[in-house]
């Protein structure tokens, strides 16, 4: 039998002892009245089900690494548009690094910062890149789509957020998750969709659903890879 050790918490709010299993710790929590050893007993009971929890928590941890990079060194493999590609660093006359992307992404680095550059510095200039490239790419969808239902935001804006791929606001401001670009080109497209699309319907009723069917008929299976890959985009790079 496989060994975990686990915590006991009391609270008054607890009417019944239950078991709640993350991946960082077992915690028993239990109502006062309850003996230690009680609990003890019913953790032992309850041992099979723990195991089978913790081995479950691990997989899907498993299954949600990031894409990122151990080091932005020569030859490693940046993730972008659901591919990924390899990165070489090349010298350049410029005085900031300068990054490129068709086949493989290119580094430019200076000749001043050849010895002493860092993979956090290759990292910074790469994310910067692709904001700049997801807005130019939401400018080009918003000028695909707003027209047909004339839904036009206020004002796009590309924000690094931890929960949310996207947001339009009161004003019909639209907000988009630069780490979409690591995504397909058609899960950007369905976020931006999604968001103009609450610049008419501000909820998520029938009608509003309906509105992005007709400009993305296949967008459930959009919402379907975000739901079983967001995790590992939220990750970041």
């Amino acid at each position: 039998m496989e060994s975990f050790s686990y915590q006991i918490k009391r609270t008054p709010r607890a009417s019944k002892t239950r078991i709640v299993v993350t991946l960082e710790k077992i915690e028993v929590i239990a109502p006062f009245h309850i003996s230690d050893d009680r609990l003890h007993q019913f953790v032992k009971e309850q041992w099979s089900w723990i195991t089978d929890a913790v081995r479950k928590l691990k997989s899907r941890a498993a299954q949600h690494q990031s894409l990122a990079p151990k080091a932005y060194h020569d030859g490693a493999s940046i993730p972008y548009q659901g591919k990924t590609y390899p990165l070489s660093l090349a010298p350049t006359d410029l005085k900031k690094i300068k990054i490129e992307h068709a086949l493989t992404f290119t580094a430019h680095i200076p000749h001043a910062q050849w010895d002493t550059i860092g993979s956090e510095e290759i990292r910074a200039a790469i994310i910067r890149w692709m904001k700049i490239n997801v807005k130019m790419t939401v400018e080009q969808l918003v000028c695909r789509h707003g027209p047909k239902h004339q839904l036009f935001p206020k004002s796009i804006v590309i924000k690094s957020q931890k929960s949310r791929w996207g947001s339009c606001g009161i004003h019909n401001d639209i907000a988009i998750n630069w780490l979409l670009a690591l995504a397909p080109l058609e899960i950007l497209e369905y976020v931006v969709v999604h968001e103009l699309c609450h610049i008419q319907e501000k909820n998520h009723s029938k009608q509003f659903w309906a509105l992005v069917a007709q400009h993305l008929p296949n967008y459930r299976s959009a919402r379907l890879w975000l739901k079983q890959h967001g995790r590992t985009l939220m990750l970041g790079i």
